[in-house]
């Protein structure tokens, strides 16, 4: 299949924006691809290497800047991890109508989130996490749930796991972003060698989106690290991705 030079800026562009909210780029990603024509299970597995080498990068920088919570993050990656390959499998005897629905919804609650957390200001950044044994048990099932849905669409889980750190668990949005951001790397990667397992994928394409890919995390991540938010480039991000959850849904359901 021949895919267009301009696929590229767009992986770019989708990686620097969505870095900045923890998101990694798969809530563009598997939805760009399926409409390029790639197969269910490429677009998701591509999606989530994408995904995955975007907050691997964003997450370096993340960590140098003291953002991220370790001690948060570790029973979010074991049961996120544990959950991804299953997803992964389940995303196989799924109908493209229904994987299509699924997608859009999840996109439309992003691009909401992302307009409704772009007015949120910021308060002290080193805010830690207290455990207790219900938040460890919270936690647990959120890993459980965010891996499960990341590994079935491709898109990572960080649309999900932001607003549950922040509205449940209350963690600073800055941190919580960060620490998202290095969660959603083994989530992405358990799920992405699970499909890359089941079907041949496009290497060549996959290495140079890649790098695409990365150079955007690692901007966009030094951006929210140094900066402000950028909350105009948000809101305006969220807007696009109402609009996509919208076409999709046209495509998948009612076309």
């Amino acid at each position: 299949m021949e895919i267009s030079f301009l696929v590229y800026p767009v992986i770019f562009l989708a990686s620097f924006v969505l870095s900045m909210a923890g998101l990694g780029g798969g809530l563009v990603f598997a939805p760009l691809f399926v409409l390029i024509g790639f197969g269910q299970t490429p677009a998701v597995a591509s999606s989530l290497l994408l995904n995955a080498l975007g907050a691997s990068t964003a997450s370096y920088v993340y960590i140098r800047s003291r953002l991220v919570d370790f001690s948060l993050s570790i029973p979010l990656i074991i049961t996120s991890g544990l959950a991804a390959p299953v997803g992964a499998l389940v995303n196989n005897m799924v109908d493209q109508k229904y994987f299509m629905l699924v997608l859009s919804l999840v996109i439309l609650a992003a691009g909401l989130r992302m307009l409704i957390a772009s007015g949120m200001q910021p308060g002290s950044i080193n805010q830690k996490h207290v455990w207790s044994m219900t938040r460890l048990i919270q936690s647990s099932l959120m890993g459980l749930i965010i891996g499960f849905i990341g590994g079935m669409l491709g898109i990572g889980g960080g649309v999900f796991v932001v607003p549950l750190l922040v509205y449940f668990l209350h963690v600073h949005p800055k941190t919580a972003a960060a620490t998202t951001a290095f969660i959603v790397c083994f989530s992405s990667f358990a799920g992405f060698f699970t499909h890359a397992a089941m079907e041949a994928l496009d290497w060549k394409f996959l290495i140079l989106a890649g790098l695409f890919s990365s150079a955007g995390g690692l901007l966009g991540s030094r951006l929210m690290s140094t900066k402000l938010s950028g909350n105009f480039v948000k809101r305006l991000f969220g807007v696009i991705l109402l609009f996509l959850s919208i076409y999709l849904f046209y495509r998948g359901i009612l076309s």
